[in-house]
């Protein structure tokens, strides 16, 4: 069985685009694969955070894996912070991490723009990220392509160490789904959807209230002209929310074209909003079960214990082979 490895950073809400792009997948792949899915807490304090609300945050995204279908007794759910063989790891790989790799990542240059100081953690973080899927010996990697870059650098990392060190770490693909990838910003088309937008109205958060998401939905921006038609190129904002309206409805694109045929985007938007609203309704309501019952402490607590127990076997055989006393 292929292992499978993704986490998502808890620095900002999860929105619909998380849920359609990442999370609706790791629900498939952990019934067909052996998963590791976790908060990269570790991950997020590369640019500052309020410690409240980082604590707060990371106990809400660990819950909506739960609550968006994620089973604990088929994938692992853990805490990055909580399984120290990370960081550890992490760390050697950066001894074998060139400085102008780092400085070629995207990531690190769109975060780092303009600002007079940057942090080193900033810079090196995608060795952290390499550690996070070679710990594993993960085969598969769900990545969108903003991500690809640093898988990029992690296979390369995998083969300098083995070419250094002897036959250790296996080399991941990447697993991108060829339908629901990536939805954009409503507010602009070319952008992907995130929860770091400073604009609350450029993304549909998982916990919005059905009113908040229908207002959201009504001031999405749209192309000129009425037609309700897929046409990414012409019509990218449409195309969108046409997108969305596909997975969350469940109707396919022709059928949505045809449907609205003659009818103007007022009505498409209204009908999208409710599909949305129902979409997201039994994931809030699981959610808000998972954070009342006390039940997200145990899952956490299990899913670190299984990881631990993995990462710990291969930090010690990569030690070992780098030279340590073990």
């Amino acid at each position: 069985m292929a292992r499978v490895l993704s986490g998502i950073q808890p620095s900002g809400q999860l929105t619909l685009g998380n849920y359609i792009g990442a999370l609706q997948n790791f629900v498939k792949l952990q019934h067909e694969h052996e998963c590791y899915f976790m908060v990269v807490d570790l991950h997020a304090i590369t640019v500052p955070q309020d410690p409240e609300l980082l604590r707060e945050q990371t106990k809400t995204v660990a819950a909506l894996f739960i609550a968006a279908g994620i089973d604990p007794n088929h994938a692992n759910v853990y805490l990055q912070s909580h399984v120290p063989a990370h960081a550890e790891l992490g760390w050697l790989l950066t001894t074998l991490t060139y400085m102008g790799e780092l400085e070629r990542m995207t990531q690190f240059k769109e975060k780092s723009a303009g600002k007079e100081s940057i942090g080193a953690g900033l810079f090196v973080y995608p060795a952290l990220m390499a550690a996070d899927i070679l710990i594993y010996n993960a085969d598969l990697v769900p990545v969108g392509d903003d991500q690809k870059q640093h898988l990029e650098l992690t296979r390369d990392l995998a083969e300098r160490f083995n070419a250094r060190f002897g036959e250790t770490f296996k080399l991941p693909e990447p697993y991108i789904p060829k339908v629901g990838a990536r939805i954009m910003s409503l507010d602009d088309a070319s952008k992907k959807m995130s929860k770091s937008n400073p604009n609350p109205n450029s993304y549909i958060a998982m916990l919005d209230e059905p009113d908040v998401i229908r207002k959201k939905i009504r001031r999405a921006q749209t192309d000129s002209g009425r037609e309700v038609k897929y046409d990414p190129e012409n019509k990218p904002e449409i195309s969108n929310l046409i997108s969305i309206y596909t997975h969350c409805s469940g109707m396919s694109i022709p059928e949505i074209e045809a449907h609205y045929e003659g009818k103007g985007y007022g009505d498409f938007k209204k009908d999208l909003a409710e599909h949305v609203v129902n979409t997201l309704a039994p994931i809030q309501e699981r959610y808000r079960e998972i954070r009342s019952s006390g039940e997200l402490e145990d899952v956490l607590r299990r899913g670190a214990e299984r990881a631990s127990e993995a990462a710990e076997e291969m930090l010690r055989t990569v030690k070992e082979k780098m030279g340590f006393v073990i």
